[in-house]
């Protein structure tokens, strides 16, 4: 019998670290065979050439699609977008993938799906169905869902929606989230081990901060940043961990901010391109907070039992758990949810919190789906009138 040949595509740190597992147990399963794609911020040494987490893994790259990122401006993402959907082209008639499959709703994930489109070849999507209305991520995730044939979500509600946009019910699977099946089933490092990877001594109270570009809000990120490190100067007992923003657009004066505010404070505080899965974990396990605008604040810090102070509109419209605190992007907002998260009382309010995004088997459910499912007919696609 001949293995189903599922071609994944990975853009960026966040959403390899949330797929990894899945990778492991596709390149495992004697009925599939995996064709991994490299592209985005991965391949970008300004980004860390993250790609050489995906080789520490073990995990065999089948081809890697260089976006020829220039920049950080709207005009520059076009082109890459651009770029990327001729390079897939070539790429998928090359492989010939039985299943194409995409997560999220990062804009390199266009690339594969629009390319499949006219190749008849069938995409699954993966977290699909969610809102971030302060960021050009939400209209993303919708024309994935519009693109793609089979769907995977975190929650019943995210699937939904999913139907709610003419998808057929069948093909539409509730699994839960990948987040928490890394938290569930990775191994993390000993607090002493992870101080000796990220060259810092962690002491209490501390926070992890990721800060990205808020492509839709009023108010522009840069301004936000501002505000947030405003509050943070303030903070002299804190101990800070930062993470670099994503890729979107105008990202560079982003991590300029970030990087004078560390340069000024490498006492209590320390930068990292990216920290990669093992020990971004380990830092949820250990800080006793996150601040910042990044979904990881929302769907993974619940499962550490600490809180979330999410700045701005990035992230609304996500489902939340009364462990997010959601604020302004001023600096006494700002300052005021950082107390309140780090309260005795805040705590003690959040210890026996259930995290809504699964139970850490979306990742073999996921896996069940996609070797067992008929391929046939899944191209054509008929829209599902919701009766109102």
């Amino acid at each position: 019998m001949n293995k189903r040949r599922i071609l994944v595509v990975t853009g960026s740190r966040a959403e390899y670290g949330l797929q990894a597992r899945l990778l492991k147990l596709i390149e495992n399963d004697s009925c599939l065979e995996l064709q991994l794609v490299v592209t985005g911020s991965h391949l970008s040494e300004f980004h860390g050439s993250t790609v050489h987490e995906i080789e520490a893994d073990g995990i065999p790259i089948c081809a890697r699609i260089d976006l020829e990122q220039t920049g950080d401006q709207p005009e520059d993402i076009s082109s890459e977008i651009g770029v990327g959907i001729c390079k897939f082209a070539s790429l998928l008639k090359q492989l010939k993938p039985d299943l194409i499959m995409v997560f999220g709703d990062r804009f390199e994930m266009l690339c594969p799906a629009i390319a499949a489109l006219p190749l008849s070849l069938p995409v699954c999507h993966i977290a699909g169905g969610q809102l971030t209305e302060g960021t050009m991520d939400d209209a993303i995730r919708h024309s994935l869902t519009k693109l793609s044939h089979l769907h995977f979500t975190a929650t019943d509600l995210y699937r939904t929606r999913i139907i709610q946009l003419g998808e057929d019910p069948n093909r539409v699977f509730a699994v839960g989230s990948l987040g928490l099946d890394a938290i569930l089933n990775e191994t993390r490092v000993s607090q002493t081990e992870f101080e000796e990877e990220a060259g810092f001594t962690l002491n209490h109270p501390s926070l992890l901060v990721t800060f990205h570009p808020a492509t839709l809000d009023v108010i522009p990120a840069d301004q936000q940043l501002a505000e947030l490190l405003a509050a943070l100067s303030q903070r002299s007992d804190l101990q800070l961990i930062f993470t670099m923003p994503n890729a979107d657009p105008n990202h560079k004066v982003l991590r300029r901010l970030i990087s004078d505010f560390v340069n000024k404070n490498r006492e209590r505080a320390s930068l990292h391109e990216s920290l990669g899965r093992r020990l971004y974990l380990t830092a949820l396990s250990l800080v006793d907070g996150v601040v910042g605008n990044s979904s990881s604040g929302l769907i993974e810090a619940p499962s550490f039992l600490i809180g979330t102070v999410n700045i701005g509109n990035r992230q609304q419209g996500r489902i939340r758990t009364k462990s997010i605190i959601d604020c302004e992007p001023r600096q006494s907002a700002i300052g005021d949810a950082i107390d309140e998260i780090l309260s005795s009382e805040f705590r003690a309010s959040i210890k026996d919190l259930q995290n809504p995004f699964g139970d850490g088997h979306a990742d073999d459910r996921i896996i069940e789906i996609i070797r067992d499912i008929s391929l046939e007919q899944l191209v054509p696609k008929h829209f599902y009138d919701v009766k109102f």
